[in-house]
């Protein structure tokens, strides 16, 4: 089928100021207030650098060095580098069209995944794609979050800083020297690449300026387990990496495949291994500037993974936040025109030093309905309240509740038919009609006091909006037909994409947090207690973060239950569930107030079941 192909013209129509191209100098001008295309990359000089970690993961007796491609202007000037390091580059392919890198038959990169260096390098900067350790031309071993991926990144920063040496080739002595480089870096990238971004500005390292995280991973713990319960899918880090080794990595990687496999047991314990991939736990040494992209939607890489990053790291650190009704889907595929803009003005401001104001403009851009957008200059927005809801016989409310609420868990339960009702598996809460707008922004917790009739048992929480709406559906994107261009094509690198287009539908209930846990882990994730049936146990989990907006005439509901058949794995033994409704409550951090509790009492027994206090 042939493609139709839109050029968009993004340069101002002012007149360039040239910047003298020096040693000490930026190789770039300002059109409009930003870098404009001066270079070309018809000349643009392709090179691969290998870079000595210092690691020696494969045990073959020589530090692993970490494979970079490099392309970035013909110029005497120092340029500012796009890194974006991962896994995909041989494997799954980058980007909606999984695009792989190329090379020429003599080594030279040709294609480079993603409009990055078509974009920017005609406009000053270098982009550097990195091939993690064990994987495409790089040596070392596939660790999923740990020491060799982190030092992937580092390593190649340390080089562009003149720090660490680089090599002309993979084994041999000939040195390569950053001497075109600022030394300052911005990391990109979505999924696994973005999760090595957060993980390298975790170090701290010096030259780090930038990281644009989407749909990243902030703990590789929280990506395979959720508070003491397994995810479905993969069971370990092991299970993972071994799809993207390369063939060194096969052979000689057995160690540090059987170290993962042990250190993450099915059972959902948090250990050591995990702790060493959990970059929240030193985000306070973050010093790079954050612009972070996610999907309410996602269930891939979950909504609490920015969330918790966001919340940890230092007040001083710059922040920005898109939160999307998308699932796992890239800004250049749900909002193209006003992405590629934004993002060029965020590297301007913190690899080029353009004080063009990006950092004092709304922090936060939210999506309400398909392709509407909101913005908010604070996030969470100013006036939101941690605030305590707790179930009760007359809905939810702030009011404690009495009696318990009991339900059998058969293995079965999924959104779907939880929120039609089509499985009795959970309990549900709400409040009354909302009076006027409720805003949850941030990250919501859960205590319950429950007892199981069994010695296992898995818990879900989900917060709920019923209430009519326009939403989008699935991934939230339809591939089309037509292209859209971004930047300069050269031979074998085109800068021109596929459009996309948002999926819609109606839905009368949306689910807007979720979080699951092992009630066996009620006093520790690393260390599990044994259940004795028939006792309660007073345990708080975590819900996925979120930006929600519940319209006045909704309600907002809580749906407890057992297993998330679409989510976790079932416990060894089915059982029923029995929660203390006064010692259970969620605490929500909110903006707008709720129904008062005598109108929410009024109208309990004239909703149905499946929406306030149902039990089934």
């Amino acid at each position: 089928m042939k493609r139709v192909r839109v050029v968009v013209a993004l340069a101002g129509a002012l007149t360039l100021t040239p910047i003298p191209a020096t040693a000490a100098t930026p190789a770039f001008s300002l059109s409009g207030g930003v870098s404009a295309p001066i270079h070309s990359m018809a000349d643009a000089v392709r090179e691969t650098v290998y870079v000595d970690t210092g690691l020696d993961a494969d045990g073959d007796g020589t530090p692993d060095r970490v494979t970079a491609d490099i392309i970035r202007p013909s110029t005497t000037g120092r340029v500012p580098v796009i890194m974006e390091a991962s896994p995909y580059y041989q494997s799954t392919g980058r980007g909606n069209e999984s695009e792989v890198k190329t090379y020429d038959s003599a080594g030279v990169p040709v294609k480079f995944p993603l409009f990055y260096d078509n974009y920017f390098v005609p406009r000053g900067y270098a982009v550097v794609l990195v091939d993690f350790l064990g994987t495409n031309r790089s040596r070392g071993c596939v660790d999923v979050g740990g020491q060799s991926e982190i030092a992937s990144g580092t390593a190649v920063i340390d080089w562009l800083n003149g720090r660490r040496t680089g090599y002309s080739t993979l084994t041999g002595t000939t040195t390569k020297a950053a001497s075109w480089s600022t030394g300052a870096v911005g990391m990109i990238g979505k999924s696994w690449d973005g999760s090595i971004a957060n993980g390298v500005a975790a170090t701290g390292v010096d030259g780090l300026k930038t990281i644009v995280p989407i749909a990243a991973i902030s703990s590789w713990y929280d990506w395979f387990r959720s508070d003491g319960v397994s995810f479905t899918g993969y069971g370990s880090p092991t299970s993972l990496g071994s799809n993207f080794e390369n063939s060194n990595a096969r052979s000689r990687c057995g160690a540090v495949r059987t170290a993962m496999t042990n250190g993450s047991p099915a059972n959902g314990d948090y250990t050591a291994m995990w702790q060493a991939r959990d970059f929240v736990r030193n985000a306070s040494r973050v010093k790079a500037s954050i612009f972070a992209i996610h999907g309410r939607n996602d269930l891939n890489v979950k909504t609490l993974q920015y969330g918790q990053f966001w919340d940890a790291v230092p007040a001083s650190v710059p922040k920005k936040l898109w939160f999307s009704q998308t699932a796992h889907v890239d800004p250049f595929d749900f909002r193209r025109a006003e992405w590629v803009p934004t993002l060029h003005r965020w590297f301007d401001r913190w690899l080029l030093n353009v004080q063009n104001g990006i950092e004092n403009e709304p922090q936060v851009s939210a999506e309400r309905a398909p392709n509407q957008w909101a913005d908010d200059q604070t996030w969470p927005p100013a006036g939101t309240v941690s605030t305590v809801l707790r179930p009760s016989s007359s809905g939810l409310g702030t009011a404690p509740g009495t009696g318990t609420a009991a339900f059998t868990d058969n293995g079965s339960g999924t959104p779907t038919n939880w929120l039609s009702g089509s499985n009795t598996g959970r309990a549900v809460y709400s409040t009354a009609p909302l009076t006027s707008d409720l805003r949850i922004a941030g990250t919501s917790s859960i205590t319950v006091g429950v007892s199981s009739s069994t010695p296992t048992a898995h818990l879900t929480a989900y917060l709920v909006d019923y209430g009519p709406a326009t939403v989008r559906t699935g991934e939230g994107i339809r591939t089309l037909t037509a292209e859209s261009c971004w930047g300069e094509s050269r031979t074998g690198d085109d800068a021109c994409y596929r459009n996309t287009e948002a999926t819609s539908g109606n839905v009368d209930a949306q689910i807007i947090a979720r979080g699951w846990a092992d009630l066996a882990n009620y006093a520790s994730l690393s260390t599990p207690r044994t259940i004795t049936p028939g006792t309660k146990y007073r345990m708080t989990f975590r819900l996925s973060t979120t930006d929600h907006l519940v319209p006045a005439g909704h309600r907002l509901g809580l749906l407890l239950a057992g297993t998330d058949s679409s989510a976790t794995v079932r416990p060894s033994q089915l059982p029923r569930l029995t929660y203390d409704l006064a010692d259970t409550s969620v605490r929500v951090p909110m903006r707008g107030s709720l129904p008062s509790a005598s109108t929410d009492q009024m109208i309990a027994t004239s909703v149905s079941a499946g929406v306030k206090g149902a039990l089934g």
